[in-house]
């Protein structure tokens, strides 16, 4: 890591979720220094796009900030042995209420690697269809589903009603992907082959002349 060593890493506090530690490391010149990190089991989040482009998002509070904030489904990977993409699909029927017939994986990344390790997995939902919630948590009881527009990502964020960075990368992420599917699926019924034309109608015979009369006589 261009000279940097980890020396040590000591236990600070132990919750349910994350873990808080202390990281002593050697820098390029010698030196040595503290970092106090936050161990985190990884998340994921899932953007729910529907047929006509419209995304169903959550408000739920977030003590941390002390207001509800607008996001994407989402939850910790806290259930052990399950994979990504079935935390994913148990979030979004857990919050959102809806059940997905395909999920796909737009990426991952870390939520503020200043001072933890989080890294959340983000997915594309699609072929929706409603089906029973189970709130897990008590701010889940409360929370609040709303519906957004796809292409309205921008002034959704510059007119402040969406604040979560996650929520944000994955809405961007899921408009270009479903915008690289529409553009594929364009191509490919241009390149399709055309219906043989039906044969043309023979041209009819021009009409005979008539025969001027004979002169009588």
């Amino acid at each position: 890591m261009d000279g940097f060593v980890r020396l040590s890493e000591t236990p600070v506090f132990e919750g349910h979720l994350f873990s808080v530690r202390r990281l002593t490391y050697a820098d390029p010149e010698g030196g040595t220094f503290d970092r106090e990190v936050v161990r985190h089991p990884g998340a994921v989040a899932v953007v729910p796009v529907h047929d006509d482009g419209s995304v169903t998002l959550v408000r739920q509070l977030r003590v941390a900030v002390g207001e509800p904030v607008l996001e994407a489904p989402a939850g910790t990977c806290d259930v052990d042995g399950e994979d990504l993409e079935a935390t994913a699909a148990r979030e979004l029927a857990e919050e959102a209420g809806l059940r997905a017939k395909a999920l796909r994986h737009l990426g991952s990344v870390y939520n503020s690697p200043g001072y933890t390790d989080q890294r959340t997995a983000i997915y594309l939902a699609t072929g929706l269809e409603p089906c029973e919630s189970s709130p897990a948590g008590v701010e889940e009881r409360f929370l609040s589903v709303e519906t957004v527009a796809l292409s309205d990502v921008e002034v959704l964020v510059g007119n402040g009603r969406l604040v979560d960075s996650t929520t944000i990368v994955g809405l961007f992420l899921a408009r270009t992907a479903r915008g690289a599917s529409t553009a594929r699926g364009a191509s490919t019924a241009s390149r399709a082959p055309s219906a043989p034309s039906a044969p043309s109608a023979p041209r009819a015979a021009p009409p005979v002349p008539a025969r001027p009369p004979r002169p009588e006589g």
